[in-house]
């Protein structure tokens, strides 16, 4: 095959991989508005924080239970038709939300949405690892990941812009929503045959069978991930930083969960998928330890601009390797068992951590996030050693 050739081939993977990228910003950019937004108007109308904090967990409810069903979902109806109407029943409920001022549909509405934007985030990212050429997936898994995550943070700030009231915060997760129903309709030619090769739907006890390591990767990350965020700021007042600075500690490793993202893409592709896990875990660990010891000089802020990177870049790390080794119905089963995952760590990752905090003191979030990466790195020692005797 001649070089033009070759270029006139690759020219439309790569157009369907940057409108597959840019569609899951715009979603990533609707469901970072609705959290703060929902919770905004519940506490204007008087609700208390419990039944806030019950409706903001209609949302991962959502997500964990349909994890299962995504695969099925796929060969019934085809994972571009799937995408599409997720994304325009998501767009359809920011609607709802806003005609139906009723905390009780707002429960429901906030669970549906949890139950379409699951199989967004699964087949956006089995697209992404199946459009991306093998030699360059840990650079395009870090900068989907890179600008899924801006365009979460993008959520947050388009509110302080528009405020809460009348139409404008609705109409922009509409937008959303919509915006990424169209992209994705767009470039749906180039999106067939990655999701499904004729094999049945595997089971979630199937694929964990094959890759019980990665799994246990992505509950670490986002129990690890989900307690540092929720926490740190927690972790900053016990010992004494004013409250503005504890805003900035959250701020700081968001920044280095969108900047430094490609460049652990890039060492992906050097070392691999496998290796950059455990050494994202390793440098985790470490960042935990330094944070007692540095939360009151300024190199704290370097540790958090890595933690950030790190403790979510064990499950960009576990993303490149899931793609490298599994194609087809098997992907996107994998891929719906990380949304599981990520469901169930972020849902016993805080209380946890919390608890402990409150037994210990501060020195129960390090403590937490360190046992969970030690953990898992002697998991995955465990399985390559045992794939070697074997």
């Amino acid at each position: 095959m001649t070089a033009s050739a070759q270029t006139a081939e690759d020219r439309p993977q790569w157009a369907a991989l940057a409108g597959v990228t840019a569609a899951l910003a715009m979603f990533g950019a609707a469901q970072g508005l609705s959290s703060p937004l929902f919770t905004l108007l519940m506490q204007k109308q008087g609700f208390s924080p419990g039944l806030i904090g019950l409706s903001a967990a209609m949302m991962p409810v959502g997500l964990i239970l349909s994890a299962s069903f995504v695969p099925a979902a796929v060969q019934l109806v085809g994972a571009r038709n799937l995408a599409v109407g997720c994304s325009l029943v998501g767009a359809l409920c920011f609607l709802a939300i806003f005609y139906l001022q009723n905390w009780v549909a707002w429960y429901v509405i906030r669970f549906v949405i949890g139950v379409v934007i699951n199989p967004l985030y699964v087949l956006g990212e089995v697209w992404a690892l199946s459009l991306a050429p093998p030699s360059r997936r840990g650079r395009v898994m870090g900068v989907f990941n890179t600008l899924m995550g801006a365009g979460y943070a993008a959520g947050p700030f388009t509110l302080t812009l528009v405020g809460t009231a009348g139409w404008a915060p609705f109409g922009v997760g509409i937008a959303g929503f919509a915006l990424c129903a169209v992209i994705l309709r767009l470039v749906s030619s180039k999106l067939t045959g990655f999701e499904d090769d004729g094999q049945p739907a595997g089971s979630f006890i199937g694929f964990a069978r094959l890759a019980p390591a990665l799994l246990l990767a992505v509950l670490v990350s986002a129990a690890v991930q989900q307690s540092t965020y929720a926490l740190v700021p927690v972790f900053g007042a016990g010992y004494g930083l004013p409250e503005a600075a504890l805003a900035a500690l959250v701020m700081m490793l968001s920044l280095g969960n969108i900047v430094l993202q490609i460049p652990l893409g890039l060492l992906a592709e050097r070392f691999g998928g496998r290796p950059m896990i455990l050494a994202c875990a390793t440098a985790t660990t470490c960042c935990a330890i330094l944070l007692p010891l540095l939360i009151a000089t300024p190199l704290i802020w370097g540790v958090l601009l890595v933690m950030g990177a790190v403790g979510y870049g064990v499950y960009t790390m576990a993303l490149v390797e899931l793609g490298s080794r599994f194609k087809g119905s098997l992907l996107v089963t994998g891929n719906a068992a990380f949304a599981l995952l990520w469901g169930v760590g972020g849902i016993v990752g805080p209380p946890g951590a919390g608890a402990l905090m409150q037994a210990v003191g501060p020195l129960g979030l390090p403590t937490v996030i360190v046992g969970l990466d030690v953990l898992l790195v002697a998991f995955a020692l465990y399985r390559s050693l045992r794939r070697q005797c074997s």
